[in-house]
């Protein structure tokens, strides 16, 4: 074995750890970045929340400056004047996958910021080369409850929610003390859409543990509970299954047309039937079997109609209205607004000021730090660098979400003032390309991120979309055809809805080439249902 000494040159990419946090911070949703925030606040003494007054006296602005949207584009001559304005090059680097942009980014790690370095990301002043604040100049949002718009997460935190509603109706019912609480443990359980998932027997078991005499005593009180929970409203609360939903839909039905003084035979026979239907396999009803289901229930197959008439009238989960609207508030992370009208006509974009953080470093201990430097501070002094770094992140961030954009706006123009229908196909490698960065890059900042638009609140992912063949030899976006199969289902007609051949011959004739197959996945991703399911009884 013979030993020797060899030189080799190579190349590898090492991730610093800002680079690190920076990819993080740039996939992470609204509510995630919050939560990374609050983290950060707790853990660095060094960082802290700024309110809008210090903001002000930091950037030097008067009560009356207001923050400028970032750009506006204008619709009707998209050009290269119009392309966003130069930013600093880690900012499109740090957050890239590819190893020639992460290389950059290190090379560049440490280098001076360039003189004329600006952020236009909350359209505020130049960023501070000292320990400035960054976002404070982003006025919160204030609830006003005189005025005539009220806040959505106001509403839901006023709104009733199914277990309050069904406590409130347990107080007006004389019963015992184990009775009431019995009820009160079920309503309790009651699932979001107003449905008891668990057995009785199991609620029974789980309260007695290892006391095997108790079980017996609550199921009974349970089964009495559970009778009583059926008779509040809303109606069918407390199933545990969707035919015993129905039933106890319709039972106050059947009870109304029996106890009414002109007796309705034909009002009656229809809520017999459909109790009936309830009886059979709930396949049977989704597929609106006629023929199977008068078989079952002896009856003829108009009456059956009649009955599943009856049956769409009625909620399958009685706790619908009661779920919380603040679960489905989706906080956009940049608006786009539309204003002027022909030539005139101007897309504003800019990023939504509720979701920025105003963070700064804490001046009193930064100050402190520098005036006692020595060996033991050397810890300190990195948790100072970590703020400066979770700072700059956070800048680099929204920066990226304002230039994505605004590059996907100038894409789809056509969708801010047409709809839908004049979508575009668009992949994250257009973008990409444009801006300079990698694709996984696009990809993480499209990802959980949504845009208010005059049309709706939509995820970026939203604007891209594959292409289809067209007649002309150009490319139709997936969305509009969408949109546009959408159309057609709305304008059908009820007794003779239209087949997935149908639409793409309906499609064809648009100079679209959508095969019936594409048409109905296209019908599933929008639950339309099957054309048997939307034919009129």
């Amino acid at each position: 074995m013979k030993q020797g000494l060899s030189l080799r040159v190579s190349q590898h990419l090492a991730l610093t750890p800002q680079l690190q946090q920076s990819i993080r911070l740039l996939q992470l949703s609204t509510l995630e970045l919050s939560q990374e925030v609050d983290q950060m606040l707790d853990d660095n003494p060094f960082l802290e929340r700024s309110s809008e007054e210090a903001a002000r006296e930091e950037f030097g602005l008067s009560q009356a400056d207001a923050p400028v949207p970032a750009q506006e584009l204008e619709a009707d001559a998209y050009s290269a004047n119009n392309a966003p304005a130069s930013t600093d090059t880690r900012a499109e680097t740090s957050n890239s996958d590819a190893p020639a942009e992460f290389a950059s980014e290190a090379a560049n790690e440490g280098a001076s910021e360039p003189e004329d370095f600006t952020w236009d990301g909350d359209g505020s002043a130049d960023l501070r080369p000292d320990d400035g604040e960054w976002g404070g100049d982003a006025a919160p949002r204030k609830n006003n409850i005189e005025s005539d718009e009220t806040d959505a997460t106001e509403l839901a935190r006023n709104q009733e929610s199914l277990q309050q509603h069904l406590h409130q109706q347990a107080l007006l019912l004389r019963l015992c003390a184990e009775d009431q609480a019995a009820l009160a443990f079920l309503i309790e359980s009651l699932n979001d859409d107003g449905y008891l998932e668990d057995t009785l027997e199991s609620l029974a078991q789980g309260l007695a543990g290892t006391d095997e005499a108790q079980v017996e005593p609550l199921l009974h009180h349970f089964r009495v509970a559970l009778a009583l929970l059926h008779t509040l409203e809303p109606a069918g609360v407390g199933a545990r299954h969707l035919a015993e939903c129905l039933r106890l839909q319709l039972q106050p039905l059947a009870s109304a047309a029996s106890a009414a003084n002109t007796f309705n035979s034909e009002r009656h026979a229809v809520v017999q039937a459909a109790l009936r239907i309830c009886q059979q396999p709930m396949e049977l009803l989704a597929r609106r079997d006629i023929k199977r289901l008068a078989l079952a229930c002896g009856e003829v197959e108009a009456q059956i109609r009649a009955a599943i008439a009856l049956i769409g009238r009625l909620e399958p989960k009685p706790g619908r209205r009661f779920v919380q609207v603040e679960r489905n508030i989706v906080v956009p992370d940049v608006l786009v607004k539309v204003v002027g009208r022909g030539a005139q006509l101007r897309i504003q974009v800019l990023l939504n000021a509720d979701v920025m953080p105003r963070l700064r470093v804490h001046d009193i201990y930064a100050n402190a730090l520098r005036q006692h430097k020595g060996a033991s501070s050397q810890a300190l002094q990195q948790r100072l660098q970590e703020a400066r770094w979770f700072i700059k992140n956070i800048q680099q961030r929204f920066d990226t979400i304002l230039r994505v954009s605004n590059a996907i706006v100038e894409r789809q123009k056509n969708f801010f003032i047409h709809g839908e229908l004049a979508m575009r196909p668009l992949v994250l490698r257009e973008i990409a390309d444009e801006l300079g960065l990698h694709e996984s890059t696009i990809s993480r900042v499209t990802t959980a991120k949504y845009m208010a638009t005059p049309y709706g609140t939509f995820e970026l992912k939203y604007f891209f979309g594959s292409g289809l063949g067209t007649q002309t030899g150009g490319n139709a976006s997936s969305t509009a055809v969408r949109a546009l199969i959408k159309q057609f289902v709305a304008a059908e007609n009820c007794k003779k809805p239209l087949s997935d051949h149908q639409l793409s011959e309906m499609l064809k004739e648009q100079g679209i080439e959508c095969a019936r197959r594409t048409v109905a996945k296209y019908r599933e991703a929008l639950r339309i249902a099957p054309t048997n399911l939307r034919k009129a009884l």
